[in-house]
């Protein structure tokens, strides 16, 4: 018999289990465990600690009227499997010419992670089969000119010796580059060097399909309670280390007590964390990006191109400014983006405020944010220089990759706002950084997570990061230590040392969530 429960997946619930559930009214009062968001992050740590733990009292609260809208949402994302086959930035280049592999190695491992618990969820029945919400697509880096070339040549060299890499195949032939991305090679004239590798396990996510059947998933369990249309408006702790939250929901506040409480809510996250009024947020800021794509949908050109096509970021340009070329599968639907175009907004959320960014100043963080924009001037010209172009320049850079490509086949669409996290620095008061960050309370009663890539890809590691920290006496029980171990098989190995079971282990979940090639 399983270790955990397994409920079959039913595409819908029953009118009788949604009443109970999603509640245009909250009913909870007192939680274990309280997730203030509904996307990715949220949801996948609900899972798992209904998994470890069915008895656990948990409310997950919402301000928009259903889960996932936010960046987690399938078209407010370039939906990459962040596994840094493709992505440039995730190597960095030595002053001899080689390339450090380190971050990338990481970033693999985790994803190998999420691909687990992913496998597993399909496997009890708690996920639909993996077509409707993650799809083989090939991963791709194509670069141009000398330098770019000689940069991919070393990278390979670097990561195929790896064995979490080994299947990366690198090119400079222009026949080969043409069956690997017809679209980007079609008509390409000159003889500028070239250059490109590829992965043929790739994947293209919908962490938005997959929020919202973990949500579904959850909201069939016992002692669950989905809350819509609620905006937690502040966090107190108590003497006895819980957590009273106020919240408001259509217009009526109330205040619901917990012993843990979770803050998943994207870009919103950071003013909540303030809110929380806790040491370990103290000195964080944040930076907001908002995105732009370049979309065409139509069939005789997306079906030219089946590939995630990730480029070299321009000189002086911040890494979330590397362009690509991609196919999407979004319920069922093919398209192509490229981008992404990067703006400047005060909002952090797609619906938020024109003020969150003014409202997060603080006397704790005002130094390391005037730090960054003081040193960071060529991310300023960059965001200027991005947001003063038009339709023809926006295409005139997607020409770069698809030389062919007309104006009138692709529409602007926006993506999600990324706040990027703004921390001290000893040595220049303050620094930007491209990442994620988990922070939690000393007495593990509070987590937020902060920052954007690789974002929803490394989910699952994450979240399992915010139990070992936040719950760690059950952690070391035997009983967790099992079902976690069940869940992800890998746990409390090293991938990136044990080249047998990472072996072991991708073969299976590349099966099993018909990534195969």
């Amino acid at each position: 018999m399983s270790l955990l429960a397994k409920s079959p997946f039913s595409t819908s619930l029953s009118n009788s289990q949604l009443a109970m559930t999603r509640r245009n009214h909250m009913t909870s009062n007192s939680v274990d465990v309280l997730l203030v968001g509904g996307g990715a992050m949220s949801t996948t740590l609900g899972v798992l600690l209904k998994q470890l733990d069915p008895s656990m009292t948990m409310l997950m609260v919402e301000r928009l009227d259903s889960v996932a809208k936010e960046s987690t949402d399938g078209w407010n994302n370039a939906g990459t499997g962040h596994a840094a086959y493709c992505e440039l930035n995730y190597t960095s280049e030595n002053k001899d010419g080689s390339v450090n592999i380190d971050k990338a190695v990481t970033i693999n491992a985790a994803f190998e992670i999420s691909l687990q618990f992913w496998s597993y969820l399909v496997e009890q029945g708690l996920m639909p089969a993996p077509q409707e919400f993650i799809h083989r697509v090939p991963h791709q880096s194509f670069v141009w000119g000398e330098r770019n070339v000689k940069m991919l040549k070393a990278r390979h060299a670097a990561m195929s010796a790896h064995p979490a890499f080994r299947e990366m195949q690198y090119t400079e032939d222009r026949e080969k580059m043409r069956e690997w991305m017809p679209l980007i090679m079609n008509n390409r004239e000159g003889n500028e060097p070239l250059a490109a590798t590829r992965v043929d396990h790739g994947a293209d996510v919908n962490f938005g399909a997959i929020a919202r059947n973990m949500s579904k998933h959850l909201q069939g369990l016992d002692n669950f309670e989905l809350s819509l249309n609620c905006e937690v408006k502040d966090l107190s702790k108590r003497p006895d280390g819980r957590w009273d939250v106020e919240i408001e929901q259509n217009g009526a506040r109330k205040t619901v007590d917990a012993k843990f409480v979770f803050l998943g809510a994207g870009g919103g996250a950071l003013p909540l964390l303030q809110m929380a009024d806790v040491k370990e947020g103290k000195g964080f800021g944040g930076f907001p990006v908002s995105g732009q794509w370049l979309v065409c949908e139509k069939p005789e050109i997306v079906d030219q191109h089946f590939a995630k096509v990730y480029g070299a970021a321009p000189i002086g340009a911040p890494p979330m400014s590397v362009p690509h070329l991609d196919t999407r599968i979004i319920d069922g639907k093919k398209a192509i983006l490229f981008g992404p175009f990067a703006g400047f907004t005060t909002k952090f959320l797609k619906t938020g405020s024109f003020f969150d960014l003014p409202k997060s100043v603080r006397f704790d963080n005002i130094k390391p944010m005037l730090s960054v924009g003081k040193n960071n001037m060529d991310l300023t010209r960059y965001l200027i220089s991005e947001v003063m172009q038009s339709h023809k320049d926006r295409c005139n850079s997607l020409r770069q990759f698809f030389p062919d490509a007309k104006d009138e086949d692709w529409e602007l669409a926006y993506a999600g706002q990324r706040v990027q996290i703004i921390k001290k620095d000893a040595k220049t008061g303050g620094k930007l950084e491209f990442g994620t960050e988990a922070i939690t309370t000393e007495d593990g009663s509070l987590a937020a997570l902060l920052g954007a890539s690789p974002g929803a890809s490394t989910t699952v590691n994450t979240m399992i990061g915010i139990i070992e920290r936040c719950f760690p006496e059950q952690v070391d029980s035997t009983d967790w230590q099992a079902k976690l171990k069940v869940m992800v098989p890998s746990y409390g190995e090293s991938l990136i040392d044990n080249t047998d079971l990472l072996l072991s282990i991708r073969a299976r979940t590349l099966e099993t969530l018909n990534l195969k090639p």
